[in-house]
């Protein structure tokens, strides 16, 4: 959803990922995947040079990826997911060597002890690093700045593991010392807010992002307009609107993103404002309101015009909502039929009529999109994983008569279509049409663009474009259709 320009910058702010510990400046890339999982120490861990500080250790593999990241920026080397993956991966495996290196040192420092936890965060091993970090706050004289992270990423792992009261104990314990950080406060409370999420307590997850969404945007009006503050602000006042939805209090989700909107106009952001202005349409057609989100529009445009302070702020929020006039006429009909269709392939052709009773998502893409790549991975898994609960999967393209970098004739590119499916290992139907008839249809003549079409044949979801947390937002709704019946 959010952010949005995938280049090697992107991986040092990415939200819904991002943690920052020693003021959550640590770990760039980790906070972001951080799961229960552990990496398994290499087995070069013992053979680690014992001259080499643990806090060596850490700067090492704290700076891995941005260290990487500059040398294949400077190499010209393309940013690829799996490029963004592999590097993480190897950043999570140094971390777990020197985490296991380190912690067999005999006679270790308060701060060894500190840095090890972190290494163990790093390496994404959540058991490690609570051991680890309840430890240092045992030991003699442990920093006043170093408890707080500490205590910090203690409340996060407890919400992670849906521990609760552990949770909630942890942050108390962190507000009553000092220093008290507001970055600090905004991530345990996100925390535990999406922990309770997930439990479908919305109650609590409301009550604990609101929490969060006020520490945000005090960090981002207190602190300077920063993309980091920006993408906190937008990730909490997006968790207290979904929360407030799943809880089906209508007026409390629409407010949220009412405020998320003005916060925007305040801070002379036109995609924020954007942003939340179109998730309030969506919402309204989402919930059976078309009329009122058809005004909402409109009243969005008016609106864009006299809140933001400068004329090409005006311009860019009217520019960004207008884009999205045709997909918002789409939104709550019923889809239409794929028309123009020459290849269906390995399965045989369907109509959207036959596939009432389905969630049908639709990615219209190409093989000369750089960007439509991204997704592969995570369609090809909704497939293999929902296709069982009822998702179907349909890559739809066309014929360019090009491909491999030569121009091709249509057997040929029949051809090369199959060569591809086979080579990036996506099992869901591909379907190619003969001309840009069903891109027209739905509004997807920008690629990639992804539509979702609910089990009764209507249109619930259109966006354009990817990014991470494109697909995670794309993904929360599919399972959110998949759970109506």
């Amino acid at each position: 959803m959010r952010k949005r320009r995938l280049k090697y910058g992107y991986l040092f702010r990415k939200s819904y990922r991002t943690a920052f510990v020693l003021g959550w400046i640590l770990l760039a890339t980790v906070f972001t995947t951080a799961q229960s999982r552990r990496v398994a120490p290499q087995s070069a861990a013992a053979s680690a040079a014992p001259e080499i500080s643990v806090k060596a250790m850490f700067d090492e593999a704290n700076g891995y990826n941005k260290a990487r990241f500059a040398e294949f920026e400077q190499k010209k080397v393309p940013y690829t997911e799996a490029l963004r993956l592999q590097t993480e991966r190897e950043q999570k495996q140094l971390a777990a060597k020197y985490a296991a290196s380190a912690g067999s040192r005999p006679n270790l420092t308060t701060d060894d002890v500190y840095f090890v936890g972190l290494l163990h965060w790093i390496a994404e091993n959540l058991d490690g690093t609570n051991g680890s970090l309840r430890r240092y706050l045992t030991m003699p004289e442990p920093a006043a700045d170093k408890s707080q992270t500490a205590r910090s990423i203690i409340a996060v792992i407890a919400a992670k593991q849906h521990r609760f009261d552990d949770a909630k104990t942890t942050i108390a314990e962190y507000l009553k010392s000092t220093p008290v950080k507001l970055s600090d406060r905004t991530r345990m409370e996100s925390e535990l807010a999406k922990a309770y999420f997930t439990d479908k307590n919305y109650a609590e997850a409301a009550a604990h992002s609101a929490e969060a969404y006020k520490a945000a945007k005090a960090v981002l009006l207190d602190s300077g307009i920063t993309q980091r503050g920006l993408d906190e602000t937008l990730d909490n006042g997006m968790q207290l609107f979904e929360s407030h939805r799943a809880a089906g209090n209508a007026k409390e989700a629409e407010l949220a993103l009412d405020d998320l909107r003005k916060t925007g106009a305040s801070i002379g952001s036109p995609s924020l404002f954007a942003y939340a202005a179109d998730k309030l349409i969506v919402y309204l057609i989402d919930s059976g309101r078309k009329p009122l989100a058809t005004e909402t529009y409109l009243s969005m445009l008016i609106a864009a015009g006299k809140e933001l302070p400068s004329k090409p702020q005006q311009d860019q929020a009217v520019a960004l909502i207008r884009r999205r006039e045709k997909q918002y006429k789409l939104l709550g009909e019923s889809a239409p039929e794929l028309t123009s269709i020459d290849q269906w392939f390995p399965g045989n052709a369907q109509t959207m009529r036959s596939l009432r009773g389905k969630v049908v998502l639709l990615d219209f893409w190409a093989t000369w999109c750089g960007p439509c790549f991204d997704a592969f991975p995570a369609l090809a898994e909704w497939h293999r994983d929902q296709g069982p609960d009822g998702l179907v999967v349909l890559g739809v393209t066309r014929y360019y008569g090009r491909g491999d970098g030569s121009q091709l004739d249509i057997p040929n590119e029949i051809a090369f279509l199959k060569r591809f499916k086979g080579k990036h290992d996506l099992p869901y139907d591909f379907v190619v049409a003969k001309d840009q008839t069903s891109q027209f249809a739905y509004a997807a003549t920008g690629l990639p663009t992804t539509v979702l079409i609910d089990r009764k044949g209507v249109i619930r979801y259109i966006e354009s474009g990817t990014n991470p947390t494109r697909v995670e937002e794309l993904r929360q709704v599919m399972l959110r259709l998949l759970e109506e019946k």
